[in-house]
Parts: structure tokens; C-alpha cells; sequence
């Protein structure tokens, strides 16, 4: 198995490129930004997914492409554009080309973050994007669907949570909705690894006890996660943090808040 992973050098993709290490007869680790030198087994290569020469060069050879790379948060339309738009779209057209057979995409829960909070949530929620980011993530998901249905590839979209670089969460809302490095990197390595799958949405969380979001479709993965933000509740809520009536409502939290100039009482 020979694994490409986009975005090594960001705050996930550090963690993903540890904690794959050795697993694989290659991990090629790819950044715009600058990485540490290559070890054993690794590759190190410079691209910009803006660039689809750069990434077709890096498909090659490639059995499973993990794309983590884009803006990752809310940002300026010009730059989820050709980050997490074109950018995304290069990733799997080049992937096609280069006969790579599975993508794992960094999906996220901002792409249903206008969920209603109060309501349990699966993979067949419907799109509620939150913010030019979650429109991004959505089509990221509607890219993996196509190149699934169209082209035979086997797609993960992994709708993440809250990643913390420190790996505690920080804020009420996390208590549902974390996931810890470790987890992160398992739910990773099984998509990698698992030997069959078409296409599957799955939330990246970890064992919460207050977790909103159901991915009991995904068992089949054997994702199982370690880690509970319910060990921080205390911490946490001593920290009186009072969000706003936007935030409090949706799953997608501060994001739904960010711009809104919107009717509470027309969103169902």
C-alpha cells in the first residue's frame, strides 16, 4: 500500500503523517508549507493543490490519497475557492487519472452545521452549511459521490469535528462534538486499510458522552474510538463560556453565529 497524504504540515496532517508512519510500503507527505526532511519510507514533495500538474505528479504510483489539505476554517470566497473548491476538484480528477482506487477527504460537520442542535444527527442529514467553508466541504462530498458512482473510487468523507491542537477541548459545544489525535488517526488508518467500501459519510468524533451524532452506518469501518471529552466536562463548564442563541441552536456552533444577519424563527 502505498499512501499520498495532502496537507502534512498542518495542524492534523502533523499528526497523521506520526501516527501512519511505518504502517505502509510508502507515505508520500505533501505540503504547500515547509516540512521536516523525510525518514524511512516517507517521500517528501511541495505542491500546491492550486496546481493540478504538481498534484498529478504526486498521484503517481498511489494507492490511497488522504486529502487534508485547503483552507481550513472560514475564509475569504477567493480563497475556499481555489483552496477547497478547485483545489479539491484537482485532487480527485488527478487521482482518477493516476487510477488511484480510494480518497479519504477531510470532510467537515460544518457542511450540516445548520443542523438543528437539539436533534441527533446521521449520514443522512441534509446539507446545511454553516458558512463558505461548510459550502466547500459540501462539495467536497458531492465530488467524492461522482468519482464513487462515476468512476468506481472508493470514497470516505470524514465530517470532523473539533480538533485540538493541545487534544482538550475548550468550549461547551466540544463536549459533543471532539475528537482526539489518537482517534483522529484511527478513524484515518481504517478507511485506509479497510479492503471494500463504495462511498461513506462518517463523523469524526470520538466516544463522547454527549455526542449529537450518529455513525453506527459506519461500523463497518471498526472504527472505535479511545477518548471521551466528557473526562473535561468539569474544566470545561467552569469556564462559563455563554454562547449566543445562534450558536446554541445549531450543531455547527460559532460558524452559524459568524456574518448572520438571518431569522431564527424561518430555520427550520
Amino acid at each position: 500500500m502505498k499512501v499520498l497524504l495532502l496537507g502534512s504540515a498542518g495542524n492534523i496532517g502533523k499528526e497523521l503523517r506520526a501516527g501512519l508512519y511505518g504502517q505502509y510500503n510508502l507515505l508520500r507527505v505533501a505540503d504547500i508549507a515547509p516540512q521536516e526532511a523525510a525518514r524511512e519510507g516517507e517521500e517528501v514533495v511541495t505542491l500546491d493543490i492550486r496546481d493540478f500538474s504538481q498534484v498529478q505528479a504526486a498521484m503517481e504510483g498511489i494507492d490511497c490519497v488522504v486529502h487534508f489539505a485547503g483552507a481550513p476554517d472560514e475564509d475569504t470566497w477567493e480563497r475556499i475557492l481555489t483552496l477547497n473548491i478547485s483545489g479539491c476538484f484537482n485532487v480527485f480528477e488527478a487521482a482518477r487519472l493516476a487510477g488511484v482506487k480510494r480518497v479519504v477527504f477531510a470532510s467537515s460537520h460544518h457542511a450540516v452545521g445548520f443542523s438543528d442542535r437539539s436533534k441527533r444527527i446521521d449520514a443522512n442529514a441534509l446539507p446545511r452549511p454553516d458558512s463558505r467553508y461548510g459550502v466547500s466541504k459540501m462539495f467536497g462530498e458531492g465530488l467524492g459521490r461522482l468519482y464513487a458512482d462515476k468512476h468506481g473510487m472508493s470514497v470516505a468523507s470524514l465530517r470532523i469535528g473539533s480538533y485540538r491542537p493541545d487534544d482538550v477541548p475548550s468550549h461547551p459545544r466540544q463536549l459533543m462534538t471532539f475528537i482526539s489525535k489518537r482517534d483522529m488517526v484511527q478513524l484515518v488508518k481504517r478507511c485506509i486499510d479497510h479492503p471494500d467500501f463504495h462511498y461513506v459519510d462518517v463523523y469524526g468524533i470520538s466516544a463522547n458522552t454527549d455526542a449529537r451524532w450518529d455513525n453506527s452506518h459506519a461500523d463497518f469501518l471498526g472504527y472505535e474510538p479511545q477518548d471521551n471529552a466528557n473526562d473535561h466536562a468539569e474544566a470545561v463548564r467552569a469556564l462559563n463560556i455563554i454562547e449566543s442563541d445562534v450558536e446554541k441552536r445549531f450543531h455547527g456552533g460559532f460558524l452559524t453565529a459568524i456574518e448572520f444577519d438571518g431569522d431564527l424563527d424561518r430555520i427550520d
